[in-house]
């Protein structure tokens, strides 16, 4: 990648480590992108990437929007994350993940791993034979388990928060709510739309199982990956991967709201925010509602121990946050995104202040 060093200055990033060991066939990224707050909490994901740049740019992206995630919740944490570069249906063995755990416990505490896209508990188990600094263990060891339900309790609240301002009542009873991506996170939230009383219309190009059952158990219609961009629905729920909302798929868009689970949406993100804002659809900035996860794990670092009825309370006030955005974007006459991004940074900023 052209110009790191101007980039990791640019956006702030603190640390870049690159992980490689023959033995064990890892190749992975490890970015830290500020720990003003606290050390530095995100998930690893596993994919395979078609290049190193790729990679790269993606591991940067997701720590930066993790910063930022964790100061808007109101945590005392700062923003990391990590990559593995490879296949996870074929790629995983005992062995990468003791070598990724023994590259997180030379960082001595400054990044704190979590799981994330295509990986699993038991990875993390394998994980912490290395490191002792991991987050969202199983709760038969003392952990906050598996984050994606909070995840996806969060995301509807920030949905029904959404509701609230466009259509006058915070309830989803009748919307028709477009998903794309059904892995653990969109899946549940289908669920919980469901039993919200909503209609629900979804694309999964990759797992045929979850798209069978939440047809056959949930009676949500199955479209293919790009048709759901042109679904007429109340709300369009990105839950897979990110930059897919672009100068391509934003004018396809038929829904009042865009709201949903997956990481860094805007593709250009000043660029495809005021596209949503001139086409009047109202934008839950994605790290703004998706935060449940890690609000979930932060309550596993609590003195007092882990509590699922705390964090489940902490993650329903996601509702009050996507709510004031909504309130500040109208008063300062600025896209709700920017609103995120421009208290993120204050609280980051007084968390510098108060550290001096």
């Amino acid at each position: 990648m052209n110009g790191l060093f101007e980039t990791m200055t640019r956006d702030g990033h603190e640390q870049v480590v690159f992980c490689s060991d023959a033995t064990s066939k890892l190749r992975a990224i490890i970015a830290i992108h500020d720990t003003t707050l606290g050390p530095a909490l995100g998930g690893v994901r596993m994919r395979p990437y078609r290049t190193d740049e790729e990679a790269l740019i993606d591991v940067l992206r997701l720590s930066r929007g993790m910063t930022y995630k964790n100061a808007l919740a109101g945590l005392k944490l700062g923003g990391g994350k990590a990559v593995i570069i490879g296949d996870p249906a074929k790629d995983k063995g005992e062995m990468l993940f003791r070598s990724l755990g023994s590259f997180v416990q030379s960082l001595n505490g400054r990044y704190l791993i979590a799981e994330d896209m295509g990986i699993g508990v038991e990875d993390m188990m394998c994980i912490m034979k290395k490191t002792k600094w991991v987050c969202g263990l199983p709760t038969s060891i003392g952990g906050s388990g598996d984050p994606s339900p909070f995840t996806a309790f969060g995301v509807l609240r920030g949905m029904q928060a959404c509701v609230c301002e466009v259509f006058g009542s915070d309830s989803l009873e009748g919307r028709l709510i477009a998903i794309q991506g059904l892995g653990h996170v969109g899946y549940t939230l289908a669920e919980l739309i469901h039993k919200e009383g909503a209609r629900l219309i979804c694309s999964e190009p990759i797992n045929a199982d979850a798209a069978e059952k939440v047809r056959d158990e949930l009676g949500a219609t199955i479209v293919g990956e790009d048709d759901i961009y042109d679904v007429e629905c109340d709300i369009f729920a990105p839950c897979a991967v990110g930059g897919i909302l672009n100068d391509q798929t934003i004018p396809r868009l038929k829904c009042k709201i865009v709201a949903g689970a997956a990481n860094n949406q805007l593709a250009v993100g000043t660029r495809d925010g005021l596209a949503l804002v001139e086409r009047d659809i109202l934008y839950a900035p994605d790290y703004a509602i998706n935060s449940g996860g890690v609000i979930n794990i932060s309550v596993e670092r609590d003195p007092g121990g882990y509590s699922a009825d705390m964090a489940r309370s902490k993650v329903a006030q996601i509702y009050d946050i996507m709510t004031q955005l909504i309130d500040t974007s109208k008063l300062e006459g600025i896209p709700t995104h920017e609103v995120a991004d421009k208290l993120a940074k204050a609280m980051i900023e007084r968390g510098r202040q108060a550290a001096r």
